[in-house]
């Protein structure tokens, strides 16, 4: 879910056309997925160096391909994680980042 400063942006038709750009020019399939040998269908363009309020307007963070990635569901958030301190596995135990595949 994108923040509330970040939500124009991603409706915008520069982001827009970014987006589909990229996933064609990666052939729709998660760059983290492909290094491992498994070919899953990207379904996120995630940001390396993340969108911030003092940043949006910055066209090469938030448009260049060099600060983008496509990746599947399960590995946009396991980047994610890495930032956590704990998550909940799928009945609510807490898995502490050493924990995490």
């Amino acid at each position: 879910m994108a923040k509330d400063f970040a939500k124009a942006f991603y409706k915008s038709s520069e982001w827009l056309r970014c987006r589909e750009a990229y996933i064609s020019m990666r052939g729709g399939l998660c760059e983290d997925c492909l290094t491992k040998g498994r070919f899953t269908p990207g379904t996120t363009v995630h940001h390396v160096i993340p969108i911030t309020p003092e940043n949006i307007t910055d066209q090469s963070i938030t448009l260049s391909f060099a600060n983008l990635r496509l990746v599947c569901t399960d590995c946009h958030a396991a980047e994610h994680r890495k930032n956590q301190r704990y998550t909940f596995d799928e009945i609510g135990r807490v898995i502490f980042p050493d924990d995490l595949v």
